[in-house]
């Protein structure tokens, strides 16, 4: 799609994987200057970090310097453990590897402890829609895996064409791709991917864009729709984002006509297609399945605050929900399950990435600037098909120290992300991951009418009340227990320097948390992709122990060393390399096995 058409209130929630993959981050790089090289007997290939284990098993492409994360990143993780054989555990992720984005997927057979790449063939499908045998996929990503009853794992795909605006192919056609690994835990694919959905775009008018998926698989036994395979996603047209579905109930073979799931509703006053558009302006959907074979869908809305007027006001937004009792062929009215406060403005407050929000540190130098956003995640409890939790970030919460300079005070109409004062005083703005829960099977839930300031908190350890968590991800364990990972902030010098660790917080009862950290050490602000692009979400699964999994910085990365590859008896040799901003790194996948902490932190 062409992005510059979107209406300014959309195209802020374009997932990142497509924002970089048509070059709309390029522009708005910041340059690395005064850059030092150094010698490095680093190889660049696979190592573990004590307990966290690395998911991609490839070595660092050497990259040339203005092609940082080309041909090396991977991000924006997703994993699922096989729940009637827990030793299978499958990974997947954006992989840069072959230079542009694709589908990575890795798979483990000894319960995460070790991994082995496996290949996903999505270089092209059969024609279809397009009439001719055959349709050629630039990049892909935004990926989401999942197990059935019967030991098939599925993983949905992005996949687009980038157009004529970066190179001589007019196509701009999307589409989202199921692929099945058939009962061999997850080593290998079928060929070629089949549609759950897709736009043909061959002449490349840039009208529509199909984004950010995500499947999950009824995986109960019991379940009237066992073995059922869903699929949601965010349709972008020029003035609307809706939410629609498909599913499959032949293994991934053939799929539905789609449905809408973002239908008009009172709590959504401000569309932007005019007024009867109703719900049209979402983003992150995510499908999730009780054992009584319920479909429910959850997504970030932002038809709440009015931008036609000069000053917008707090970005505050909501999360919806709407269930299907049918196998999704229809669905409920959307409802509301929390509302909450968007991340601050990246351009106001470090001077970078303009249209985006982020996560700046509290230091005076600006070295977070990668995109973020808040979004929801959600799950049934496997032994009460009735309680539900859905887990999302807030920057205004029960934490924030309001007294101390925290007001939300507006938003910015071209990213929609939020102006506050306090977001450099230490002890003030700090995002929270908040939990909204229902005991009735959806009909209700507790942040529906509630205050984020009022709502409850995942992230209650002492350090973590005056610093920052995102990106987070929510699972249930067989025996009931509630996981949330993410990134966090509350270690050593963390919200100072823009470091970031990985935590997990959990449950037994929906009210008193305890945090474990789940890295080794803190990473250091990612620096691939001029430091703007670490993705835009990560993955978490249980059976019994939790399985979070996360995109991690701390491997070096590597150059050419300046000199040398100059001719007869001068051989490359491999360099790190530094500048103002610090060295820089790789993005790699890392997971680890945890036990899902308990008890109370928040005294």
């Amino acid at each position: 799609m062409d992005l510059s058409k979107l209406d300014p209130r959309l195209r802020a929630h374009v997932s990142g994987t497509v924002d970089v993959e048509v070059g709309a981050l390029a522009p708005r790089a910041a340059q690395r200057s005064q850059s030092s090289y150094f010698p490095t007997s680093d190889d660049g290939c696979p190592s573990n970090r004590d307990h966290n284990i690395k998911v991609n098993q490839n070595c660092l492409n050497i990259a040339d310097p203005d092609l940082q994360g080309r041909s090396q990143a991977q991000n924006e993780t997703a994993i699922a453990v096989n729940q009637y054989h827990p030793q299978s555990v499958v990974g997947s992720y954006n992989d840069y590897r072959r230079g542009d984005g694709t589908c990575g997927l890795s798979f483990s057979r000894d319960a995460a402890g070790s991994w082995t790449d496996s290949t996903v063939p999505n270089g092209f499908t059969r024609g279809g829609p397009f009439n001719k045998p055959r349709e050629y996929w630039q990049a892909g990503g935004d990926t989401s895996v999942a197990w059935d009853t019967r030991g098939n794992a599925y993983l949905s795909c992005q996949v687009f064409n980038r157009g004529s605006a970066v190179s001589p192919n007019p196509d701009q056609s999307s589409a989202f791709l199921v692929f099945r690994s058939t009962q061999n835990q997850a080593a290998s694919w079928n060929f070629p991917g089949r549609y759950a959905t897709v736009a043909n775009d061959t002449a490349g008018s840039g009208a529509i864009l199909e984004d950010k998926a995500l499947l999950s698989v009824d995986n109960h036994v019991g379940s009237p729709f066992r073995d059922r395979i869903y699929v949601t996603w965010t349709e972008f047209t020029a003035t609307t984002a809706y939410i629609y579905e498909v599913h499959s109930s032949d293994y991934g073979e053939t799929f539905s006509a789609r449905h809408l799931v973002s239908s008009v509703s009172a709590l959504c006053q401000f569309p932007v297609s005019g007024p009867t558009g109703g719900c049209d302006n979402n983003q992150f959907s995510q499908p999730f399945t009780g054992s009584d074979g319920a479909l429910y869908v959850v997504w970030s809305n932002y038809n709440t605050v009015d931008f036609s007027v000069t000053r917008p006001g707090p970005a505050r937004y909501q999360v919806l929900m709407a269930r299907s009792t049918n196998g999704g062929d229809s669905f409920g009215p959307p409802q509301r399950v929390g509302t909450y406060y968007e991340l601050p403005d990246c351009a106001t407050y470090t001077g970078q990435d303009a249209g985006r929000a982020c996560v700046p540190e509290k230091a005076s130098t600006s070295n977070s600037v990668f995109r973020a956003s808040q979004y929801p995640s959600g799950a049934v409890n496997p032994r009460d098909p009735k309680e539900i939790s859905v887990s999302f970030g807030s920057y205004i919460n029960r934490h924030s120290n309001e007294r101390n300079g925290c007001i939300p005070t507006g938003s910015v109409t071209l990213s929609e992300a939020g102006l506050y004062t306090g977001v450099r005083i230490p002890g003030a703005c700090n995002n929270d991951i908040l939990l909204s829960a229902s005991s009735d099977g959806g009909n209700t839930f507790t942040g529906s009418a509630a205050d984020p300031r009022n709502l409850t908190s995942l992230t209650v350890a002492r350090g973590q009340r005056t610093t920052d968590q995102w990106f987070q991800w929510l699972a249930y364990n067989r025996s009931g227990s509630l996981a949330v990972s993410y990134y966090d902030r509350q270690y050593g010098s963390d919200e100072q320097t823009g470091f970031s660790d990985f935590s997990i917080s959990g449950s037994e009862d929906l009210r008193h948390f305890a945090v474990r950290r789940v890295t080794s050490s803190s990473m250091p602000p990612p620096t691939q992709f001029s430091g703007l692009f670490w993705g835009d979400y990560t993955g978490l699964d249980a059976s019994e122990r939790a399985y979070p999994i996360w995109s991690d910085t701390r491997s070096p990365e590597l150059f050419v060393c300046p000199g040398t590859a100059t001719g007869p008896g001068n051989p490359p040799k491999l360099c790190g390399m530094k500048d103002p901003q610090g060295p820089a790194n790789d993005q790699d996948i890392y997971a680890s096995g945890v036990q899902i902490p308990a008890g109370d932190d928040d005294r």
